[in-house]
């Protein structure tokens, strides 16, 4: 027998005999599950957010938590409103604050889980996590001469090509590439590195969008997991994908190394490094860790303001009373530069409300990034078990009715005077989540996004090259547009 048919065989048996002789507790509410594959076959998997929602109201706890067990087939909590929300990213924050171990992310970093967003909870992630927030994405350093000259850069490359290009232009490349750039030169500093930084990141991104049994099964028999890998291929494109990444950064450690610069110039390469050879870190800080760190922000950074962009402008063609009145907000500010600044922002009231909408109705990872229950913890009088997967539909919890009028409508004006914010304290709007593992990255997204959509609509009116636009969305952990937006600028 093939090895590829014996796990067919072999799979099935295993997830009956755990199926068996797991123990039963108090769960939440949950639908009728399969014995083998338990509530697997109840998720589209083109969009789990939407299908977990509707999961939820229809199974959920029938109050303001409704939470819902499912076996996926590993146990997880789903949490849906702002309510349950608050009580597992607050109240028992603790107690959610690891990371499901997994087959893709543990490959992805050398299979260590040397990284801040996929790490488990204990002394390694609370030290990287406090040296990522105090030394590379601080305010002070978000705003440095160096960064806001990458950020100024990498935004008049987007300008040119939209100035020159008279048809119809693919806005999603253009902010990929500016997103990209921007991370890049922060993370490495030169603007060479931008181009392999981009095609490293596709390779990965092809590879995690591959949803097979294999990979299942691997995340949930992991004694098995070499094994599948191999016959599935993935370990093969992993391995690739990894000696790629690692001779890339190899030489980028290597260059910097060489050089002496003064904390104003640094990049996130030199402040690692720097901390490493000082041992100022506060852990070990090895050039894995270094570079899991780097490849862990350099994805989620430029995966947020590129996904960002997308829908905002998508959003604002599908409403061109609310991109007029952003227009002419940025317009008045800005008078007759050639470009907004930096120091522009701090006017653009109603823009900040529109990207707040977008991020309501499009949060850029609509299921923020899974966490797992350290110990066993109560919720609403249910015994949730440790190693308890957590997904919170931030999706579901931003069109939550009972919190947002119209939840469904663009509306803007919702957030004008309001001090709902996204910072972590508002549980009614959680993109970059809240708690612990909230994104450290908040700050550094937030200018990138918000200097790049002032000088589109600065610069230039925008129509559709067709009289359709299509509002579909694709797949991933970070949900883009389903197809590339095209749009034709003209400059004003």
């Amino acid at each position: 027998m093939s090895p590829l048919l014996f796990l067919l065989f072999l799979i099935p048996f295993l997830l009956l005999f755990k199926s068996f002789f797991s123990k039963k507790s108090n769960l939440p509410p949950s639908p009728a599950s399969l014995p083998l594959i338990g509530h697997l076959h109840l998720l589209n998997s083109r969009s789990q957010h939407r299908s977990l929602h509707s999961l939820s109201l229809r199974y959920g706890r029938a109050d303001s938590s409704q939470i819902m067990f499912l076996n996926l087939p590993s146990p997880t909590l789903v949490v849906s409103t702002a309510t349950a929300a608050e009580l597992v990213l607050k109240t028992h924050d603790l107690a959610f604050a690891s990371r499901p171990a997994s087959f893709s992310e543990g490959t992805l970093v050398n299979g260590t889980g040397q990284n801040v967003s996929f790490s488990e909870y204990g002394d390694y992630w609370r030290q990287s996590k406090k040296f990522t927030v105090v030394h590379l994405l601080s305010q002070k350093r978000v705003f440095s001469a160096l960064f806001r000259a990458a950020r100024a850069d990498e935004l008049t490359k987007m300008m040119a090509h939209l100035s020159t290009n008279k048809g119809k232009v693919n806005l999603s490349d253009c902010f990929y590439a500016y997103a990209n750039g921007v991370v890049s030169r922060a993370i490495a500093g030169k603007e060479s590195n931008a181009d392999k930084f981009r095609e490293l990141m596709g390779d990965i991104s092809a590879v995690l969008a591959q949803r097979s049994l294999y990979r299942v099964a691997a995340e949930v028999f992991p004694a098995i997991g070499k094994l599948i890998n191999k016959v599935s291929g993935l370990n093969e494109k992993f391995e690739g994908y990894n000696r790629n990444w690692n001779q890339f950064m190899a030489e980028i450690l290597e260059e910097h190394k060489k050089k002496m610069v003064n904390t104003e110039e640094e990049d996130f390469v030199d402040v690692l490094l720097r901390a490493r050879n000082d041992g100022t870190a506060g852990f070990d800080l090895t050039e894995n860790e270094i570079i899991a760190i780097v490849r862990d922000m350099t994805a989620a950074a430029t995966d947020t303001t590129f996904i960002s962009l997308e829908w905002i402008m998508s959003e604002l063609m599908k409403n061109p009373d609310v991109m007029a009145k952003a227009q002419a907000e940025i317009r008045k500010i800005a008078g007759k530069k050639p470009m907004v600044t930096e120091d522009d922002l701090n006017g653009i009231e109603y823009i900040r409300a529109v990207i707040k909408e977008v991020m309501r109705l499009h949060p850029p990872a609509p299921l923020l990034v899974p966490h797992e229950s350290i110990t066993a913890v109560e919720i609403y009088g249910y015994k949730i078990p440790a190693k308890t997967k957590l997904i919170i539909n931030g999706w579901a919890i931003g069109r939550d009715p009972q919190i947002w009028e119209a939840p469904d409508e663009f509306r803007p004006e919702r957030f004008i005077g309001s001090e709902v914010d996204f910072r972590g304290n508002n549980f009614q709007f959680i993109p970059f989540g809240a708690g612990r593992r909230m994104c450290p990255g908040m700050n550094f997204a937030m200018v990138t996004i918000e200097l790049a959509l002032a000088n589109l609509l600065y610069r230039f009116d925008w129509r559709l090259p067709g009289t359709n636009l299509d509002m579909d969305e694709g797949v991933g952990i970070s949900v883009p547009r389903k197809t590339p937006l095209y749009l034709i600028a003209t400059e004003v």
